[in-house]
């Protein structure tokens, strides 16, 4: 049984103990903002509401065989259809919560309202990013337990990165600042976990075409085995990948090379259908789950 006391996540790999998860049926509750909320985020497509909860459900039923603790975020408060995507609101750390600030502002509300259910949670909040920073926590991968990587983008600016440093600096001995691509421009999402996965502590899934070159030059003289995702791939999301521990691994079903290369790295991968709750907001497993403590 896992303590829900405990918390703190500064590994991408270490097992899956706890973690924190925004249902369909929650984040997409509303039929009107789901039918006019999807434009303005850049959705492929409006969710299917009765489908995309059919997968969520799918979804919850693989995690509870892997995680032992599992929390919903079930407010009723005002947020987009991206907050089914609960990793990105906040960083848990082992000194607290940091509460992040959205690049995009649709999803602005978000921080708050996570960081109130973690405080109820026994969770406290180490810090929050302020204006004028913005940064998300999908431009932030562990390296390890003393060293992260955070993307620049335009999700995640110079005083964002700046202040996280300043949170982080008992928790850390290095962090390392990525800068991203321009990609498809402002209104995209790309975050530096759009470009890596980590798998294992010497095995990575990469998109190296936009992968800064020190970046992957890092990893690799890290002692690092990159699993290059193809272009046809990447856009179905077979770099987002979760670690529910070392080798073991969660991703959006349709990405047959990738997972050959991944069962051929000696890791086990579980698929989901994540067609709705996936595909359309480009949001994978990584995505999908906040960890409140990897042990």
């Amino acid at each position: 049984m896992t303590d829900t006391a405990a918390f703190g996540v500064q590994s991408m790999i270490a097992p899956l103990q706890r973690v924190l998860l925004k249902h369909a049926r929650s984040a997409y509750r509303d039929p009107s903002t789901v039918a006019g909320g999807w434009r303005p985020l850049g959705y492929a497509g409006p969710p299917a509401i009765e489908e995309a909860v059919r997968q969520y459900d799918a979804f919850v039923e693989l995690i509870s065989r892997e995680v032992a603790a599992i929390e919903f975020l079930d407010v009723d408060a005002c947020t987009s259809l991206d907050s089914i995507y609960a990793y990105d609101p906040v960083i848990v750390t082992e000194g607290g919560a940091i509460l992040c600030r959205m690049g995009k502002p649709l999803r602005g509300s978000e921080p708050e309202i996570t960081g109130a259910y973690l405080e109820a949670a026994g969770i406290p909040t180490l810090g929050r990013i302020e204006p004028p920073g913005t940064l998300e926590a999908g431009d932030v991968v562990w390296l390890d337990r003393r060293t992260v990587a955070v993307g620049r983008g335009y999700r995640t600016n110079d005083e964002g990165i700046s202040q996280l440093r300043q949170l982080l600096a008992p928790h850390i001995d290095e962090l390392i600042v990525v800068p991203l691509p321009h990609w498809n421009g402002p209104a995209a999402c790309l975050h530096l976990m759009s470009l890596i996965s980590l798998v294992d502590t010497d095995l990575a899934v990469t998109y190296s075409r936009a992968l800064p070159v020190f970046m992957r030059e890092w990893l690799l003289g890290h002692g690092y085995s990159l699993l290059d995702v193809e272009d046809a791939e990447h856009r179905t999301l077979a770099c987002n990948v979760l670690a529910l521990a070392p080798r073991r691994c969660m991703m959006v079903a349709g990405n047959p090379v990738t997972r050959r290369l991944l069962e051929q790295a000696g890791a086990t991968v579980i698929e989901y259908d994540g067609s709705e709750i996936s595909l359309k907001g480009t949001g994978g497993p990584t995505c999908l789950t906040r960890p409140l403590l990897r042990a």
